[in-house]
Order: structure tokens, then sequence, then C-alpha cells
């Protein structure tokens, strides 16, 4: 084990004096300002000036970002000397920015008015002596916008302390940006709305700076005053207030420009991704700096938005709203504003676009938690819960979760609800509340389940959601109608769990899970299974008689963990299980209970192992044995006059056991042909059951025979069942339509539909019956 160690890390080696001294002799200015680790950073300060003298402006934006800020320091320390030099720089790099090939110089820009140099410029692009840096997808200019937006930020923090100030440069930048940002070519407006945007946006930074440098002032001032009112000092921080102040006043003055004369023409331009910027920008800006934009007369756009024909614009302006919502000291001041607008935030819950919706979705979901709207509001919104977009249902189920069960409430008090640890019968109780309105449906209450599944964790309390239905737990009180919606939860939770569907898929594509995936659906349904190893029978005993209940709580033995029976020796409740739902499909005769019970049954034949599988597979034998002594005996009691029910009874239970595998008895085929034969005036659900379990037994005579080598046994077998199962197709498709009235059929194979001749040769009878066997089995299960 030593040698697969790492080494230790030793210390640092301890810069040697001598290095020190020969820096030191080499540039004895920097004494004092840069100690030696710097010398590299230093020369590479260096570099970066040489390289800065060799490009200009624009092409640094354009190709060389990580030149930007010894760019912006250059200029400003040129400012102090050279003013009209760098005021023509930054605006020569704007013109060229929004891709003027201009031929301004820098004492005609001095002299000229802002109008006149703008229309030039507009001039050259109806010349076509423009190129689009904004929208170009070279490769070389896709990080250009990036580049512009850190060369103005980081301008206006380097000027904040002398020449943003001055009253000149930024007057003239502001003066050109908004002309531009009137003009009619797009790339214009697009590039000199971008600047504007960020220009208001890093005024807000230096802002926020001096705010805090003003409260400090004025903490210090008033601590002052309390040991002397007058002196050198308090009249030394009185200046200070007052000059930061003025210096925020002056931004605040340059911002509501830039809002005046760009952002207001610009929010509704023909151009959504101009109006997307905008939009964003508000947002920022009201969250940023609420003392000066968290007034109606700001709001109002990004109301005014929500009805943008564009879905980014629309989409811009929910999130934006959502940010602002977040902050809850915002809350107060958005009173009236909500009032105004709420009504379009919930239409949009339903927009067309999917993403606009799920946004608006969580937008609600904010006031919803803040008290800004009522539940009569919320009406529409329920039916989202089935709507067919998964996003939308999946936003309405967090709302739901969020607003009807967790019931999350936040105030301006420390006590704000939160309902995320309150009990999951709490939870449970109030997802029953919401499953009445679709008890009707059970595929509606699937699809609310699957909406707030992923929220809701008492869904996945196994024993929790048990005990309930158990009866042991007092808080709860269930009726019969909340008792079948647990038992649907139950099962559809469980279904989640285990990584299956409990709605219709969009498309048909399999479920994939990678190897961390698949570990956490085993480790689900090895609780599932811990939850009902010793419970599962005192369900299924519990609500054996219920149609309802049973078939979910039968359908739970295929997502359980089998193999857990055997290592924890549960032996004895497996077997008590199997026994209830074998007892359970002679039980019930509706076709989900029985289909159900098979299903289990087979399940447990395949997954198990051992005496457990041996138990499983007697258990299924005897209940064919079972069933097919019921049939006969019931189609005796028939002949003999007695009443049809219990032959049609267990004709269905044949039915969905002969659709899971063969039923081999001679003996109870010919039993069917008889009866067929010589009581033509049964009930017409019967026969439809007779013809059906006939053709089983025919299809499962063919799917045994061996295709290369067929045994002369098996064919003669196919052949006789064949042939009796056509004579009964023959009567009842041909011969008996003939005796009936032109226009009307009483048989029990929709015969209206297919004119048939009565010279027709048998084999057409295999192909149509075939055919009409989904049709058949159908209208059977509805009469």
């Amino acid at each position: 084990m030593e040698e697969m160690r790492r080494p230790k890390r030793g210390r640092p080696p301890k810069p040697r004096e001598v290095d020190y001294a020969d820096f030191m002799e080499e540039d004895d200015d920097a004494a004092g300002l840069a100690p030696p680790h710097t010398k590299r950073k230093r020369a590479a300060s260096a570099a970066a000036a040489a390289s800065l003298e060799d490009q200009p402006l624009i092409d640094i934006i354009k190709h060389n970002g990580r030149l930007i800020s010894h760019a912006v320091k250059k200029l400003v320390e040129d400012y102090e000397s050279n003013k009209n030099s760098v005021i023509f720089q930054i605006l020569a790099m704007l013109f060229e920015a929004c891709g003027a090939k201009h031929e301004i110089y820098p004492d005609y820009l001095h002299e000229s008015d802002v109008d006149d140099i703008v229309l030039s410029l507009v001039d050259l692009a109806r010349k076509g002596l423009v190129e689009d840096n904004y929208s170009t997808k070279q490769k070389d200019l896709k990080h250009f916008k990036e580049n512009l937006v850190i060369f103005w930020d980081s301008l206006v923090l380097e000027c904040q302390n002398g020449p943003l100030f001055d009253d000149t440069l930024f007057q003239k930048i502001k003066d050109y940006v908004i002309a531009l940002s009137c003009t009619p070519p797009r790339v214009y407006r697009q590039v000199a709305s971008l600047v504007g945007l960020q220009l208001v946006t890093s005024f807000i930074s230096v802002a926020k700076i001096l705010s805090g440098q003003r409260e400090t002032t004025q903490r210090q001032l008033n601590a002052e005053k309390k040991k002397q009112s007058d002196g050198p000092l308090v009249e030394s921080l009185n200046n200070r207030l007052a000059l930061t102040h003025e210096n925020i006043t002056y931004l605040e003055d340059l911002m509501r420009k830039i809002f005046s004369g760009l952002f207001m023409h610009r929010y509704r331009d023909v151009d959504p991704e101009i109006r997307m910027s905008c939009i964003k920008s508000l947002g920022i800006w009201v969250v940023s700096y609420p003392s000066l934009f968290l007034q109606d007369i700001y709001l109002k756009y990004l109301g005014w938005t929500l009805n943008d024909k564009n879905a980014g614009v629309r989409r811009t302006s929910i999130l934006a709203l959502q940010s602002l919502y977040e902050v809850d000291d915002n809350i107060p001041s958005l009173g009236l504003f909500t009032e105004r607008f709420y009504s379009r935030m919930i239409q949009l819950a339903d927009d067309i676009d999917v993403s606009v919706a799920v946004s608006a979705i969580g937008l609600i979901k904010q006031l919803l938690r803040h008290q800004l709207l009522s539940d009569d509001d919320l009406g529409p919104l329920y039916d989202l819960l089935i709507d067919e977009p998964p996003m939308i249902r999946r936003a309405i189920g967090e709302l739901v979760y969020d607003h009807l069960i967790a019931q999350n409430i936040k105030t301006s008090q420390p006590g704000a609800r939160d309902g995320e640890n309150e009990p999951s019968e709490v939870h449970i109780g109030r997802m029953l509340q919401i499953l009445r309105e679709f008890s009707e449906d059970p595929v509606l209450s699937s699809y609310v389940i699957d909406d707030i599944w992923d929220d809701m964790k008492a869904m996945r309390d196994w024993r929790c959601m048990i005990s309930v239905l158990l009866d042991e737990n007092p808080g709860i009180e269930l009726t019969d109608m909340d008792g079948t919606n647990l038992v649907r939860m139950l099962h559809a939770s469980a279904k989640k769990a285990v990584g299956e569907r409990i709605i219709p898929a969009m498309d048909n594509r399999k479920l994939y899970y990678n190897k961390g995936q698949k570990e956490t659906l085993e480790n689900s349904k090895r609780e599932i299974t811990s939850a009902f190893l010793t419970r599962y029978p005192h369900l299924l005993r519990k609500y054996m008689s219920d149609k309802a209940k049973i078939s979910p709580l039968v359908d739970m033995m295929v997502l359980l963990k089998l193999e857990m029976y055997s290592f924890k020796r549960q032996e004895t409740h497996f077997k008590a299980a199997i026994d209830l739902i074998t007892d359970a499909f002679f039980k019930h005769g509706e076709k989900d209970a029985l289909r159900s019970c098979i299903k289990a049954i087979t399940f447990c034949c395949t997954e198990c192992q051992a005496d457990l599988k041996d138990y499983a597979e007697n258990k299924l034998k005897n209940l064919e044995d079972e069933l097919v002594l019921k049939v006969k005996t019931a189609i005796k009691e028939v002949e003999a006059g007695d009443d049809e029910y219990s032959l049609l009874v267990n004709l269905k239970r044949l039915y969905e056991l002969q659709l899971s595998k063969p039923v081999k008895n001679d003996s109870l085929f010919e039993d069917m042909y008889r009866i067929l034969s010589h009581l033509r005036d049964m009930d017409n659900e019967v026969k439809s059951f007779l013809l059906l379990n006939m053709y089983l037994q025919v299809a499962w005579c063919l799917h045994v025979i061996d295709g290369e080598n067929p045994s002369e046994t098996s064919i003669d077998e196919l052949l006789s069942k064949q042939s009796s199962l056509f004579d009964q197709l023959y009567y009842y498709l041909v011969v008996l339509p003939t005796y009936q009235k032109e226009g009307r059929s009483t048989t029990v194979l929709s015969c209206r539909t297919f004119q048939i001749s009565c010279h027709s040769s048998r084999p057409h009878f295999c192909h149509l019956f075939l055919n009409l066997h989904r049709q058949i089995y159908q209208t059977s299960w509805q009469m």
C-alpha cells in the first residue's frame, strides 16, 4: 500500500533575496508597487500594451477580447491629456461595431452635430457600405457581442472615479447611442440597443457602489455629529455625502434619458430580438435597482409585452416577472401591477407556445405563494392537468402540489408556511380530495397522479398508503371512493417508481435507462416489496370482493421483487397472496380483474425460484383444471335448461386464461361445439365467447405444430377442430343471415358490414374470423 501513495508535496522554496535585489536594481520605479511574484504578470501587461499599439479598438473587440481591459485602461489614462482623441476612438469603434465603413475624422466629428453624423452613417447603409457584425455566422466573430458588452461595462467601471461624471464623455456616447437606435438600418438598431441597454446596467452597478458609500458616509456623519456639531471632519463628511448624492443623481438622470430615448422606442421594435433584449434588461434593472425602476411607469412595459405576438418576447417578459416576484421585498410595490395584469398571466398558462405556457404556470405559482391570486381564478388551470404536452402537465402538477397539497405560502413575516415537512398522511388526504374530481375516469386520475408524482414524496411512502388502506391510521377516514382512488394511486405510483409509464406516451419509443437509473429503479422495487411482504395478503383479503380495487391490487404482484420472499423467509405470505389471487379469479367475472389475476400468477411462475415457483405452477395447473370442470358443468346445466349466467362467466374466465396459455382438453372443445349446434337460441354474448374460445383452441393447435417436422397427430387435431369451427362460422355468418330481413342482423358477429355469398368457400371464413377477432372480443365485453 505504501507504494501506491502519492509522495507528499513539499513546501514551496522561499524566494531568494538575491532575486529580489536583482529585480529592484533592474526597475527602481517598481519599489513598493510590485512584489517579485508579479514579474510575469507585468511582463504580460507590457506585451499587451505593445500589442495595443498595433490594433484598432474594433479589432480588439472582434478578435482579441482578452485585451479589452488593457485597452480600456489605456483609454482612461489618455483621456486626461487628450479628451477629443479618446472620444473619437470610442465613437469610431461604435460606428464600426454597427458595421459602417465610414471615413469620419476627429475634427469633423468634434465640429459636427450628432444628427449630421448619424445621417451620414444612414447614407452609407443605403449605399450598401455596411457589414453585419451582429448577426454574422463567421467563426472569428462568434464572441463579438460578448466582447462588445464587456468593453462598455469595463469602460463605465474604469471611469467611475473620473470621466464618468465629467458631463462630456458619456453624454456624447449617450447621444450617439440613442440616435443610432432610432435609425432605419436594423444592424444599427441592434448594436445601439445592445450598447445602450448595457450602459444602463453598468450605470446601475456604479450607482449601487455609490449608494453603499453614501450609507457609510451618512453613518459616519451621524456618529461624528454626536461628538461635535461642527468641525473640519464634519464638513469633509458633508461634502463627501453631497458629492456622492450628486453623482448618483447624475447616473439616474443618464438612465432615465437612455430609457426614454432608446427603450421606449425599441421595446416595440419590428425585430423580436431587440424587443427581447429590452425586456430582459428591464427585468434586470428592476431587480437590481428597485429604488428607481420598481415603479408602475416602468413595470407597465413588462405587462404590455405579455401580449407580444412573438413567443420569445412573451416568455422573456414572464421570466423577468418571475425574477421580480422572487424577491419578497418587492411584493408590496407590485399590488397595482398584479391587479392590472394577473388575468393575462393566467391566460398565458394556455398559450399556444409550450415554453411560454410552462413559464406562465411557474409565474402563477409564485403569485399563489404570495397570496396574490384567489382560488376562484385557478379553475381553468386545472383542466391543463390532462393536457397533451407533458411539459405543461408537469408544470401544472408542480403548481397543484405547491398550492393545494403542500400549501406553501410566503409572507412578510418570518413564520411563512412550508408544507414540505408535514406528515405523509396529510398530503395523501389532500391528494385524495383532488382525485375525487376525477373518480369516474381512472385514465384522468392516472394523468393527475403522473403530473404530481415527482413533487409529492408521500406518494412514495408505501407503508403509509398501506396502513391507510388497512384502516390503521386514525388520521384519515376513507370513503369507498377514496379507497378506490388510493388503490389506484398506490398502483400507479409503484409503476412510476419502477420505471413504467402510467399514461400513454406521445411516441412509442422504448424507455432506456443508464446504470445509475437502473440501480435507482431496483432500489425502489426493493422498497415496495419490503413494504408489501407481510401486508399484501391483508390488502387482498380486505378488498377481495371489491371489483374496482381488486384489479390494481393484484397488479402489484408483477411490480415486486419476488426473490425477497425467500431472502426474508416470508414464503408463507407469498403463498397466501397466490391463494387469494386465485380466489379472486373465481370470484370476479370482469375483464380487468380476470386479466390481472392470470398475469400475476403467470408472472410468479416465471420469476419465482425453487419451491415458490413450483407452488405457483401447481396453483396455475389447479386453476386450469378447476376452470375446465366449471365450464363443462355449466354447459351441462344449460343443456338441462338452467340459467346461462354461470356458463357466460366461466367462458370469460376461460378466454382470459387461453390468451396466456393453451388449455388442453379435447372434450371441452367438443362440448362447446355441441352446445352451439344444439342450442341456437342462446344469448348472443354466450355464443360470442363460445366461438372465441373455440377459435383460441384452434390457434393454440396451430401454434404448437413444428413447422419443420409436423406430427400427423397434431395436423389431424388441427384439421378436426378447424372443420368444427368453420361449421359454426358458416352457420352464423352465412346461413342465419339469409333468414334475416334485408338490412337487419341479429347475429353475434356484426354481419351487416360484410356481404358474403352463400357459395363462398370455407377458407374465406377463417380469414374473415381472424380479421373480426378483435371486433368480436370488444363487442362481447360491452354486451
